[in-house]
């Protein structure tokens, strides 16, 4: 299990202290949510701050692009040091060509999907992605609820991957925390990604060792 703290919360006035106490802390990956304001109803940054980003960690990048067209810019992305890029079922319709491109690329393929879309839509596309991203918030903003049903979802991916590509990741991204980082674990989820709860806290190198302790 792999727990990957999102920067969507982070404070970017002192961004490199968060981003080394999180990695201090234990996390294993940087979850960077790129927003376009069209996809879901927020901005945030694109290819030229994630590179720059890039210069402070030597953790890998899990780029996840809330963005139309993703065919577009995932180039980009990937020469600006990210080794995961995923992009939503939803926002493309050439979704299968998109993960061959991405892995031509050297990257690792993700795609995701909103809590409204069945996971039954990936059945076509899991053998080309290395990673499935599960939904468990609306995308668009930080610190919202977990929705209880993305545990339905995520058993349905777990036995989904495990027939058709049991080499992808697990993902879920939305509302994780203390209170439900285990039940995401038990439904089959590798990568784990929390946001608010490791950096709106007074000690973010503590959150996510608490998060490790519960996982375990």
């Amino acid at each position: 299990m792999r727990i990957a703290p999102s920067i969507l919360s982070a404070d970017f006035a002192k961004i490199g202290e968060q981003l080394a106490a999180a990695e201090a802390g234990g996390a294993d990956l940087f979850h960077l949510d790129t927003m376009d304001g069209r996809f879901v109803p927020n901005i945030t940054w694109g290819p030229k701050i994630v590179a720059d980003l890039r210069k402070l960690t030597r953790l890998p990048f899990d780029a996840h692009l809330m963005i139309v067209e993703p065919e577009r810019y995932v180039d980009r992305f990937v020469e600006a040091g990210c080794q995961y890029v995923t992009f939503h079922y939803e926002s493309t319709p050439n979704a299968h060509r998109l993960l061959q491109h991405l892995r031509s690329l050297g990257a690792k393929a993700g795609i995701a999907i909103n809590p409204q879309t069945p996971v039954s839509m990936l059945q076509d596309l899991v053998e080309d992605a290395d990673l499935i991203l599960v939904m468990s918030v609306n995308p668009g903003f930080g610190g919202q609820a977990f929705i209880e049903r993305a545990l339905v979802k995520l058993a349905e991916a777990r036995a989904l991957i495990d027939e058709r590509n049991p080499a992808c990741e697990l993902e879920v991204d939305g509302g994780i925390g203390a209170g439900n980082i285990e039940r995401a674990c038990e439904v089959g989820a590798t990568i784990l990604v929390a946001g608010s709860f490791v950096f709106e806290s007074n000690d973010p190198a503590g959150a996510v060792r608490s998060l490790r302790e519960r996982i375990r």
